[in-house]
């Protein structure tokens, strides 16, 4: 099973994917850093929790991203 979060969690990272697209990365330290930088969250553990699902976004959006690639270059190769 996956992990839970919470919507808050969830909301605030896609804004934050949103409006801020070129700042995130598949690094989670970096993410933390970027996520304290562009807002003003007290709490270190919610912090790290926007970070981490930031992080899982990117990496998701990559791999989709890269299976498109696959299939476009063996459509050409068609």
């Amino acid at each position: 099973m996956g992990k839970v979060r919470q919507e808050h969690v969830k909301k605030a990272a896609r804004e934050l994917v949103g409006r801020y697209p070129d700042k995130f990365t598949t690094d989670f330290q970096s993410n933390k850093k970027a996520v304290e930088s562009l807002t003003q969250i007290s709490s270190i553990k919610l912090r790290n929790r926007i970070a981490g699902y930031i992080t899982r976004l990117i990496s998701i959006a990559k791999k989709v991203e890269e299976s498109e690639m696959e299939e476009s270059v063996e459509e050409d190769k068609q």
